[in-house]
């Protein structure tokens, strides 16, 4: 099943920080899911003056369980980068 996953970053003042300091190990866990066939596309939610401020994430587990394994460790939210975290059932268009 696919999910579309969409997070938004903590305010404070030191929420870029955090997640400029958790960004390479968020990228790494993404490069390892897509050689494991569950990362589809991705990237950063920006603001209207180009600075991050959440992701999204599309990603595919033939399991909910395995989505739910995944957030438990996901750098973004073990580092308090993302706040709020909605998760929606997803299907690519096939064009």
């Amino acid at each position: 099943m696919q999910y579309y996953i969409q997070a938004y970053d903590f305010t404070d003042e030191n929420a870029l920080n955090r997640r400029m300091q958790a960004r390479p190990a968020h990228l790494q866990r993404m490069r390892e899911l897509k050689q494991a066939g569950h990362f589809i596309m991705g990237g950063a939610i920006l603001s209207d003056t180009g600075q991050m401020i959440g992701s999204v994430v599309i990603m595919d587990f033939p399991e909910e369980f395995m989505l739910m394994k995944w957030l438990e460790t996901e750098p973004y939210l073990l580092e308090k980068v993302w706040d709020r975290v909605e998760i929606k059932p997803f299907r690519q268009a096939d064009v």
